[in-house]
C-alpha cells in the first residue's frame, strides 16, 4: 500500500505541469529575428537539397553542400561518423552543456515529383525524390544553430552546439551506429525536427513502432530446369515458401505487429534453377522484447523454409530502429516556444494551392492550419496499435531528446508519396522551415541559460523513461551500416538527375528555375 502510494504521487508529479525556465525574453527575439534574416538562405537551402534528391547513403551532394555552409559559418565539420561517408557532425562552441540538433536528409526512392504544380508528374521517370520532405529538417537546424551562436556570441554565453544528420532514415539504418559508436556519448539533450503539416511535440512513450531491417540469402544449386531440375536446389523456393509461412503465422501475431518484405533477389532466367536468392524483411513492434521476439520468428521461419527446400540460409540485418520515447521537460520548453512563434502566416495563395492539390489527388480538403497543435502526451494520445518506425529513437533512449514536428507540408498527404513532395519546394516549405527553426533556437537558448532545465531533462529520463524500459537494440558490434544501399541506382540515375539540380546563382528560387508560376492551381 505505501510503496503503491509514492508510486501514484510520483505519477501525479509528473502529471501536473509546471513553469519551465527560460532564456531572456530579449535573447529569443534575437534569436528570432536572426531566423528570419535567414530566410532566404533557407529558402536555398530547401530549395536546392530538394533538387539534389539523394536516396539514403548516397545523399553525397547534400552532405557536401551543407557542411560547406556549416564550415563558412565557424562550425568544425568532422565528415564520415561512424564508418558512413555521407554522415557527420558539426560543432561549435566552448563550456557549458552539449546540445544536440538533428534532421533527416535522405529521400524516397521512385517518387520524382515536379514542385508547386497540384497533379502527379515526375522531374525524372523512376527518379528517387523528396516524399516524405526531409529536404527542409536540415536547412531548418542550420539557421536555428546560426542564430543561437549568434546570439550566444554576443552575450558571452557558454555551451556547445552539434549537429547531424539522419542518413538512410527511410532504411532505419544509422542511428543505432551512431548511438553503438558514441556520438552521443557527451551530449546534454538532443532535439530533433521532422517535417509535417502541424507546429508540435510531446513526451512519453510516443506509439510508433520499434523495427529490425534484415535480408535473408538463400543458397542452393543450379541446375537446367527443364532437363534435369531433380539436380537443382532452388534459392527461390526458400524465399517464396518463407514469405507464405509468414503471412500464415501473421494470424497467430499481436495486433501491434507490422511486417512487410520484398524480393531482392529472385534468381537469373527461368530454364535455371537459381542457386541464390534474397528477401528482405521490416519486422516492427511496440518494445524492445517484442521486436527481438518478432525477429527470432522470422529467423526460425527462414531456418525452416531452407530445410524444407534443401537450401541453406543467411542473414544479414541491414538496419535497426528504437521505439520512440519523447522527454517531458524538454518537450514543455518546446512547445512553450511553438506556441510563442504561432504557425507561419499563409497568405491566399498558400491556400490556394493547397486546396488545389488536395482536390486533385483526391485527398480530405482541408485548409492550411492556423493553430498550433496541442502537446501531445500520453493521457491525450489514443493507445497505439502499432505503425510506423523513426530511428530517433535510438537516441531517444541514450540522452534526453523530443521531435519537434513543423508545418511544412500540406495537410492529408501521403506518406513515402509523390503527394508529399508536391509542396516541397514551395512558399509553404519555406514558411514552415523559418517556424521551425525559431522555435528549435529559443528551446536551445532554454537549454543552454538555464540549468535546471537540463538537470529536469536527465531527471526525467532517469527516473521516467528508463523505469519503463531500457535499450536494447538488436544491432551486435560485428554489424555495419549496409553503405552500399541504393548505390547501383544512383549510378544510373545521378547523370540525369543533376540536369534537375538547382541553380541559385541564377534563379531566385527552384520554381523560377523549372519555369513553374507560383500558385498553379490545374494540371500541368
Amino acid at each position: 500500500m505505501k510503496k503503491a502510494a509514492i508510486v501514484l504521487a510520483l505519477a501525479s508529479t509528473l502529471m501536473t505541469p509546471v513553469a519551465q525556465a527560460a532564456a531572456p525574453k530579449a535573447m529569443k527575439t534575437a534569436a528570432a529575428s536572426a531566423v528570419d534574416a535567414q530566410a532566404k538562405q533557407i529558402q536555398v537551402m530547401v530549395d536546392q537539397v530538394f533538387s539534389y534528391a539523394e536516396p539514403g547513403f548516397q545523399e553525397v551532394k547534400t552532405s557536401e553542400y551543407l557542411t560547406a555552409i556549416l564550415e563558412r559559418n565557424g562550425f568544425t565539420v568532422t565528415r564520415g561518423v561512424a564508418g558512413i561517408p555521407t554522415a557527420f557532425t558539426a560543432t561549435w562552441g566552448s563550456g557549458g552543456p552539449l546540445i544536440a540538433l538533428g534532421s533527416d536528409i535522405d529521400d524516397v526512392l521512385g517518387v520524382s515529383q515536379i514542385p508547386g504544380i497540384p497533379n502527379i508528374k515526375p522531374l525524372l521517370e523512376g527518379a528517387p525524390g523528396h516524399g516524405e520532405g526531409h529536404n527542409a529538417g536540415m536547412p531548418l537546424v542550420i539557421a536555428a544553430a546560426i542564430a543561437v551562436k549568434q546570439v550566444m556570441e554576443k552575450n558571452k554565453i557558454p555551451g556547445r552546439l552539434m549537429l547531424w544528420p539522419g542518413v538512410a532514415e527511410e532504411l532505419l539504418a544509422t542511428k543505432a551506429y551512431y548511438v553503438r559508436d558514441g556520438l552521443f556519448k557527451d551530449v546534454d539533450a538532443c532535439i530533433f525536427t521532422h517535417v509535417s503539416s502541424d507546429f508540435s511535440t510531446g513526451y512519453g512513450e510516443m506509439g510508433s513502432n520499434g523495427m529490425v531491417s534484415v535480408e535473408y540469402s538463400f543458397h542452393g544449386k543450379t541446375a537446367h530446369a527443364g532437363g534435369m531440375p531433380w539436380e537443382g536446389r532452388s534459392a527461390l523456393d526458400g524465399v517464396e515458401l518463407m514469405d507464405v509461412a509468414w503471412n500464415f503465422r501473421r494470424e497467430h501475431l499481436p495486433l501491434t505487429q507490422r511486417s512487410h518484405s520484398v524480393i531482392t533477389n529472385g534468381g537469373g532466367q527461368p530454364n535455371v534453377v537459381p542457386d541464390t536468392a534474397s528477401v528482405w524483411y521490416y519486422f516492427r513492434e511496440r518494445t524492445f522484447k517484442s521486436i527481438r521476439d518478432l525477429y527470432n520468428v522470422g529467423n526460425e521461419i527462414a531456418d525452416a523454409a531452407a530445410k524444407a527446400t534443401g537450401t541453406t540460409v543467411t542473414r544479414q540485418i541491414l538496419g535497426y530502429a528504437a521505439p520512440n520515447f519523447g522527454n517531458k521537460p524538454l518537450a514543455e520548453a518546446a512547445y512553450a516556444n511553438i506556441v510563442a512563434v504561432g504557425m507561419p502566416k499563409w497568405t491566399a495563395d498558400d491556400q490556394a494551392f493547397a486546396k488545389a492539390v488536395q482536390e486533385t489527388n483526391k485527398r480530405k480538403v482541408e485548409p492550411l492550419r492556423d493553430k498550433v497543435a496541442e502537446l501531445s502526451t500520453p493521457e491525450s494520445r489514443k493507445p497505439s496499435m502499432g505503425g510506423g518506425s523513426d530511428d530517433i529513437g535510438d537516441i531517444m533512449w541514450t540522452v534526453p531528446t523530443i521531435t519537434i514536428r513543423f508545418p511544412s507540408n500540406i495537410p492529408n498527404m501521403i506518406g513515402h508519396n509523390v503527394t508529399s513532395a508536391i509542396a516541397m519546394a514551395t512558399p509553404i516549405a519555406h514558411k514552415g522551415a523559418v517556424a521551425g527553426a525559431k522555435a528549435l533556437a529559443m528551446t536551445v537558448l532554454d537549454l543552454m541559460t538555464t540549468p535546471k532545465l537540463v538537470a529536469d531533462a536527465k531527471a526525467y529520463f532517469k527516473d521516467v523513461q528508463l523505469k519503463t524500459d531500457s535499450y536494447d537494440p538488436v544491432i551486435t558490434a560485428s554489424d555495419k551500416p549496409a553503405i552500399w544501399l541504393n548505390a547501383k541506382t544512383m549510378k544510373l540515375l545521378r547523370p540525369e538527375m543533376e540536369k534537375f539540380y538547382y541553380d541559385p546563382a541564377k534563379y531566385p528560387t527552384y520554381l523560377d528555375q523549372l519555369g513553374i508560376k507560383y500558385p498553379t492551381l490545374t494540371p500541368q
